[in-house]
């Protein structure tokens, strides 16, 4: 079983390739805590896995307070994790094993993953360049090909890019991100809205919904930033810090040649 998140596609696209090389079930983490489905039994000897995109240097809080009320059967053998990242995910691997040690289970095997950029909610972050996520996506599918093998015949290993100053982002600039910079009231519309309802349909924690025709944040967001980048007319901007900065979702590139076609 693969408990994951993603808001721009890149680490759904990491948990399918891994539950299509270990022929495994997925569970999208915002469905089960809406549902309320927290309790799973696993078979015997099956894997627990966790994918999730790195939120400011750490897990993003949903994921870890979706663990914290995970309730399985009997204690999994075999827990790994994989994140994707910009460029580092700082002390991650040390917060999400501590989050386990809470449970009474042990972390075997985690990797981190370079994606393309998608956080772009501040000055100073913007989006990579086509051939920068080009490249990155390339060698994420070279790291998996290395790395389901791995998982697959349950090896203990542990490949994370930490990055400087870890500690510092991770639970000093991670604590800021996260009482300070979700607040979703800063989010706003262009007159080039078209009313097409596409935020609502991608966010995926529901916290978008149309009034009068336009999306109406409700205060529990999460800052995947899905809404923005799909939206098919870049109608929609964070305060003025993404004003320019263009739009990036996983397959996005890949349906924009499909048009020119």
């Amino acid at each position: 079983m693969i408990c994951y998140f993603s808001g721009c596609g890149n680490s759904r696209y990491l948990a399918e390739t891994i539950a299509a090389g270990l022929h495994d079930t997925l569970v999208f983490i915002p469905e089960a805590a809406r549902e309320n489905r927290y309790e799973f039994t696993l078979a015997e000897g099956e894997r627990l896995g966790f994918v999730f995109p790195i939120y400011a240097w750490a897990p993003p809080k949903l994921v870890l307070d979706f663990l914290k009320q995970l309730q399985l059967a009997s204690k999994p053998d075999y827990l790994y994790f994989a994140c994707t990242c910009g460029d580092e995910c700082g002390k991650t691997e040390e917060i999400f094993r501590k989050a386990l040690q809470e449970k009474g289970w042990e972390l075997s095997a985690c990797f981190s993953t370079k994606m393309p950029e998608t956080y772009i909610g501040m000055r100073g972050f913007n989006l990579d360049s086509e051939e920068k996520a080009k490249q990155k996506i390339e060698a994420a599918g070279t790291k998996m090909t290395r790395n389901i093998p791995r998982l697959f015949n349950k090896e203990h290993f542990s490949e994370m890019d930490l990055g400087k100053g870890a500690w510092l982002k991770s639970y000093v600039i991670n604590g800021s991100f996260n009482k300070f910079a979700t607040d979703d009231r800063k989010y706003r519309f262009t007159d080039k809205c078209i009313s097409c309802g596409k935020c609502v349909e991608v966010c995926p924690l529901q916290n978008v919904t149309l009034e009068d025709g336009h999306p109406k944040w409700n205060g529990h967001c999460t800052m995947c930033m899905a809404c923005y980048h799909h939206c098919p007319v870049n109608a929609i901007q964070y305060g003025k810090a993404t004003e320019g900065k263009g739009q990036y979702y996983f397959g996005r590139q890949k349906k924009l040649e499909d048009r020119r076609k």
